[in-house]
Order: structure tokens, then sequence, then C-alpha cells
């Protein structure tokens, strides 16, 4: 992928954060990988968005290391990095503080499916990770916050549920591309303003069957997917 499409991407996927209302001032940012020239680009920290044009946005290495752009890279870059190394199926991540989703993580609950709407993007609960330590937090904390995510993965597939909620810090998302990563973070916000709105109503509300969440998971996801129109699972996964 060359260097100025996926700027464009990142940039269009960081200002479509702003259009869903999921980042105040200049909260949040979204990254999108290369692959095949293991180069990232991930929003400038600090810049208003209003302000942020694709040139702006800062290249670097999968160590970190920036490869092109004069700005200072979002500070979660160090976390983004850790997630691409660990999950190579990702192809961007966003991360916000967005309302709903982080109040789950301030609370250190995972947000539970209660319906089809959350089955139809996550496959199981979004989980929270584990507090880091105060070593953590005083060495590598942009890493170890990777670290923590990492481990909450443990045993999961990162792909089947897109987005995780860090203790006490806020929501990141990802998907095949920046586009899809932003698409999961609007989508986390809005199945956990559901669930909190679900446990207000009724506070012993049971998770949906495991049949049920199965069904609308799969027949959005996977190789023998029915929802949309006509577009192989192969074909997707090359565009990736």
């Amino acid at each position: 992928m060359l260097l100025e499409q996926l700027r464009n991407q990142v940039l269009t996927a960081n200002l479509e954060l702003v259009r869903r209302g999921l980042v105040l001032h200049t909260f949040g940012n979204v990254s999108g990988i290369s692959r095949a020239e293991k180069l990232v680009a991930i929003k400038p920290s600090g810049v208003a968005y209003e302000a942020m044009r694709a040139e702006y946005l800062v290249v670097t290495d999968l160590e970190g290391k920036i490869v092109e752009g004069t700005l200072r890279p979002s500070s979660d870059l160090a976390t983004h990095l850790v997630l691409y190394r660990a999950f190579p199926a990702i192809g961007g991540i966003a991360h916000t503080h967005s309302e709903y989703a982080t109040a789950w993580g301030q609370a250190r609950k995972p947000i539970p499916c209660f319906g089809t709407t959350h089955a139809d993007y996550f496959h199981g609960p979004v989980p929270v990770t584990e507090n880091l330590s105060a070593e953590e937090i005083a060495t590598d904390y942009e890493k170890n916050t990777g670290e923590v995510i990492v481990r909450a993965f443990a045993g999961r597939d990162a792909m089947s549920v897109p987005a995780v909620l860090v203790a006490n810090h806020g929501p990141f998302a990802w998907g095949v591309d920046a586009a899809a990563a932003a698409h999961h973070a609007e989508m986390l916000e809005a199945v956990a303003r559901m669930a909190w709105l679900t446990v207000s109503i009724e506070k012993d509300a049971a998770a949906i069957s495991k049949h049920l969440h199965n069904k609308h998971f799969h027949r959005k996801h996977g190789p023998s997917a029915t929802y949309g129109q006509i577009e192989t699972y192969d074909a997707k996964k090359k565009d990736r």
C-alpha cells in the first residue's frame, strides 16, 4: 500500500470518530498499517481534528522509529504497535474515550452480550483488562497497556471480538483496516450504551443464548456468512 493511500485512509477514519461523536477535543486516535511495508500511520499527538491534514500523520516502523513526518506521534503509539505485532490480522486500530464504553472500563466490568446488536459484531462479551501494576505504569506505560490487552485475549480470537476495555482508561477497537476499526469503535459505544440501559432496567438481566449469539455472529462473519451482497469471504481476505 502506498503511504499516501494509507495516510488518507487513516485521516478519514480519525475524522469519522469526530463525526460519530466518539471523541472530545484532541482525545483519541486511529492508526493503520501497511503489512507489506511494515509501516504504521497514526494521528499526531495533540493536534486538533479540525486542523488535521493527511501530511500531518506520522509514519513509523513497527519499533516506533519515525519514517516520515515532522510531528510527534500519538502518545498511544506504543500500544498500537504491540497490538499490530501480536495480532497479524489487524489492519487498523481506533482508541477513544467514548462515554459509555469508558464507563464500563472505569467500572472494570466486561460488556455482556444481552442482544443481537452486540452479537452481530462481537462474538462474546467485550473483555476488560486487568489493572496495570505500579511498576508497569511507571515504566513503559503505553507499551504495557498493549501488553495487558494482549493478555486479555489469551485463548480468544481478537478478530471475533474486535474491541477491549482498558481498565480505568478507555476502549480500543480494531479491524481489517482503519475504517473498520473506526466502525467497530462506533458499534462498541452503541452496545455499551444499550448494555447500560439494560442493566438499569433489569440489574439481573441474562445474557443472550449461545444459539442466538452464534446465529447472528456467523450470518455476518466467516465463510458461511449470508448478510449483505455477493462478495466472497476469500475476496475480502485478499483485499486486506
